[in-house]
């Protein structure tokens, strides 16, 4: 922070042109031209399809982030986060750039003021269906959505499975698993365990060579249904990633009843999930939150939060397990 206060708000009022022309950038694939060496506006122009005076505005616009370098004689080059952004990069964030300013994403948080007013989803206003609707009949948002959250889950796992010890149970149930990726790097972790993957048929049809180039294939039964209806039984452990933060509190109830129904006596359920700070400390999840009151009319939770929403379908909370990365691991029992 700067000793003006003026000055410091106007840098986050403006936060969102930079995040435009973040976007604009991977949505051009300058990243891409880049890789291959420094290269003029005019060059980069002729290569993505662009105006020359604008790619040189934009880039030198990002520069003041550094975001992308200026050289001599105009030539612009690769920073470590511009590199983070060309499409094959390791751990390339371009699909969550994508994702985040896409126009339908850009628009939706163009009505915050309709969901901090009204308490319900934008998306809603807009397209008049809930997101998963939506992601069905729209194959190009749907696919850029998935690429964002495949990215999410391969920052998150290492920290995850470094942070919590999967390998003393011995059925695991992912419950909502998508393509099975988070349960092949738990059963990885955890040799001796064996999984099943639970989730709508539409989702898990692509499982299969997840699991199978994991080498967990043999060891992972697929089954597919509505964690709104009947979960798997016969699990050790219960894991559902970032599951209940999309869905207001009623149905996130539905839900862990659903699996409260499913676990045994002695099973636990495992919660990995952004937990919010309950002081005004920074946290990631605080602005994400506002993204799941936009889009989802879900929410992120603090530990009482959690604390009392596991209580009313039956689970105690019995600790938080905090990781590297922005989730943590809320484990729970029944009672």
């Amino acid at each position: 922070m700067s000793e003006s206060p003026t000055n410091d708000l106007m840098e986050m009022v403006v936060g969102g042109c930079t995040a435009q022309a973040i976007y604009t950038a991977a949505k051009l694939g300058v990243a891409d031209v880049l890789a291959e060496g420094p290269r003029t506006a005019d060059e980069i122009a002729a290569e993505v399809g662009a105006n020359p005076d604008g790619t040189y505005r934009l880039l030198r616009a990002l520069t003041t982030r550094s975001i992308f370098a200026e050289q001599p004689g105009k030539r612009f080059t690769l920073t470590p986060m511009a590199d983070a952004l060309r499409s094959d990069a390791p751990n390339s964030v371009r699909a969550l750039v994508l994702m985040a300013g896409h126009p339908i994403t850009w628009e939706t948080w163009g009505e915050l003021t309709h969901s901090v007013v009204t308490g319900e989803p934008a998306f809603w206003k807009l397209r008049g269906m809930r997101v998963f609707e939506y992601l069905a009949r729209d194959e190009e948002y749907a696919d850029l959505f998935n690429q964002a959250m495949t990215f999410s889950s391969n920052i998150e796992t290492p920290t995850i499975l470094d942070a919590y010890d999967f390998s003393r149970f011995g059925t695991i149930v992912d419950v909502g698993g998508g393509q099975g990726r988070l349960l092949a790097a738990i059963l990885q972790a955890a040799p001796n365990a064996n999984g099943i993957l639970f989730d709508m048929e539409s989702v898990t049809a692509s499982a299969p060579p997840v699991l199978a180039e994991a080498g967990v294939a043999d060891r992972c039964v697929i089954h597919s249904g509505s964690f709104f209806d009947t979960i798997p039984t016969g699990g050790d452990a219960y894991v559902l990633k970032h599951v209940l933060h999309d869905w207001p509190r009623d149905k996130a109830l539905e839900i862990l009843r659903s699996v409260r129904a499913s676990v045994g006596e002695h099973g636990e359920l495992l919660l990995l999930a952004l937990v919010l700070p309950d002081d005004d400390s920074p946290h990631l999840g605080k602005l994400v939150d506002l993204d799941l009151l936009l889009e989802f009319g879900g929410r992120h939770r603090t530990t009482e939060e959690y604390r009392e929403l596991l209580a009313a379908a039956g689970f105690e909370l019995r600790r938080v397990v905090p990781t590297a990365g922005a989730a943590s691991v809320v484990e729970a029992v029944p009672v």
